[in-house]
């Protein structure tokens, strides 16, 4: 594994937050925090699950084991609040990746997770888990625009390929 390709697949994961982020933030207060039975209720729930993941996983490579969210509440943030804390914590990870090596990647760091059981994988593998969970749950929330009446994105990979390419992909 490679350090260029962890930065580019959270480079994508950056670009797909945005994009669900911004078809969420059309929503109205109510639509944003309506039960739809999903695995976590809400888009609301859906985002800061999300964001939750991604902090707790960045305070374990920096060697912390946080067991709970120490930040401001989420559970009635509204979009914006919830884009300035995913703004903040991918600055805070792309500092980090810009200190990384390829030797770092396949270091193993041990970690407890908010059960209180401890775990040990390599920064790798811990970094592609976390970009394919963040993946997992955007599909979740655009599911749930739809299921909203709203339109949705598409955040398929070729898709942030062909924005940074400038379309230059497309054959016909």
């Amino acid at each position: 594994m490679e350090i260029e390709e962890i930065r580019y697949l959270f480079r994508y994961t950056d670009w797909a937050n945005s994009q669900v982020l911004d078809a969420a933030e059309r929503l109205p207060a109510e639509e944003l925090g309506r039960d739809l039975k999903n695995s976590f209720p809400s888009v609301r729930e859906t985002l800061t699950h999300i964001l939750f993941a991604e902090w707790v996983w960045l305070r374990r490579w920096k060697g912390e084991s946080p067991r709970a969210w120490t930040g401001e509440p989420l559970d009635a943030a509204d979009v914006a609040a919830i884009r300035e804390r995913f703004d903040h914590f991918a600055r805070e990870r792309g500092e980090l990746l810009a200190r990384l090596s390829d030797d770092a990647l396949a270091q193993s760091l041990t970690y407890t997770n908010t059960k209180g059981e401890r775990w040990s994988y390599p920064l790798g593998e811990m970094m592609r888990h976390v970009v394919n969970h963040s993946t997992y749950h955007r599909g979740q929330v655009v599911t749930m625009l739809r299921q909203l009446g709203h339109d949705a994105p598409s955040t398929d990979l070729l898709i942030y390929v062909d924005e940074q390419s400038g379309g230059r992909t497309r054959v016909g």
